[in-house]
């Protein structure tokens, strides 16, 4: 067959594939397993196989590439506007086919092995965070109903939990006391899984050179570093660090018509976990870099000057941002004197 460009709408079990031939007519609509899929272009000529950045997608994109085809992976948002009327699989593989053609579509890096399981570990730390944090709200909330109130903090709640255990209170049941207990101790239980986390990423990134040389950066610890190599890996895909910043969504919302520019709050496109790590990262480096003589440090105080600090924190964490593409891209380490605002 005479294919240019294969499109695929990946499914669970079944996917749908359409093949274009050099004028774009539609030579081929099948549906088939993923396995036919692989035997199915091992028999084509090298051609553009097209599929959208979604799970499964990376898997099945090397073991495509090994077998010599140009791999292009886009963001489902991109491809939409290519779906014709009458939305089904057939017409989103015909869709992300079309689309991986077009000269000014935006492609996503195919990622190797590691990228992925480092992701895929800080996603599973990210969930126990988040699990340690509903277990503490919840633990607040029994002691609230029954007039106990704790004072903001993850100390004074754990310190106020050993005092209920260790003497008895009249507002508690004996009931309610074991289950207190039980739900410090799974607390603790991802208290260690959490750290045990953390030190796995800390090794990892004294071992990766890349994420070695974003450590360098204030605002970037091994956690961010880690994470952002994973996601981004040489950051060959953005032209320059505001594109970085701007998929990361820390750039302004526009609103332009009739040559009036408006800007509004930021995109929030993007991973939210990685533009939350940069945020928290850029909080906690503000009052050390805000106080520098350097001219990051003079730009922070102009800002401060003239601006709310939230809406600070959100543009230092766009310059880590942009300063974390540029280590990705030329290779270099961080100094202050070499910023340029």
């Amino acid at each position: 067959m005479d294919i240019a460009v294969l499109g695929i709408d990946l499914g669970k079990n079944s996917c749908s594939v359409v093949g274009l031939d050099g004028s774009g007519k539609v030579t081929l609509r099948r549906r088939m397993q993923r396995k036919t899929i692989i035997v199915l272009a091992s028999k084509l000529s090298p051609c553009v196989v097209a599929m959208e950045a979604c799970c499964g997608a990376h898997h099945l994109g090397r073991i495509l590439s090994a077998q010599g085809h140009t791999l292009r992976l886009m963001s489902p948002e991109y491809v939409r506007p290519y779906v014709k009327a009458q939305k089904n699989d057939e017409r989103d593989a015909e869709a992300i086919a079309e689309a991986a053609t077009r000269p000014t579509m935006r492609f996503v890096t195919l990622k190797s092995q590691e990228q992925l399981d480092m992701q895929t570990l800080h996603r599973a730390r990210d969930r126990m965070v988040r699990e340690r944090t509903s277990l503490m709200n919840q633990l607040r909330a029994v002691l609230l109903e029954r007039g106990i109130i704790v004072p903001k903090g993850r100390a004074k709640l754990r310190l106020q939990l050993t005092e209920i255990l260790a003497q008895p209170f009249e507002e508690l049941s004996t009931r309610i006391r074991v289950l207190i207990g039980d739900m410090l101790a799974r607390w603790n239980a991802l208290d260690d899984r959490i750290a045990a986390f953390d030190a796995e990423f800390a090794a990892e990134a004294k071992q990766c050179e890349a994420a070695s040389r974003l450590t360098s950066i204030p605002g970037i610890g091994p956690l961010n570093a880690t994470a952002l190599v994973a996601a981004v890996g040489d950051a060959q895909t953005f032209a320059r660090g505001r594109d970085l910043a701007a998929w990361l969504g820390l750039v302004p919302r526009q609103v332009t018509t009739g040559g009036k520019p408006r800007l509004l709050g930021i995109t929030k496109r993007g991973s939210k976990y990685l533009r939350k790590m940069l945020i928290q990262g850029a909080r906690s480096a503000l009052p050390f870099l805000s106080r520098s003589s350097t001219r990051l440090g003079q730009w922070l105080r102009g800002l401060l000057a003239r601006a709310h600090s939230n809406a600070v924190v959100v543009a230092l964490a766009a310059k880590l941002a942009r300063i974390v593409w540029a280590l990705l891209r030329h290779g270099t380490t961080f100094e202050q004197r070499a910023i340029a605002i």
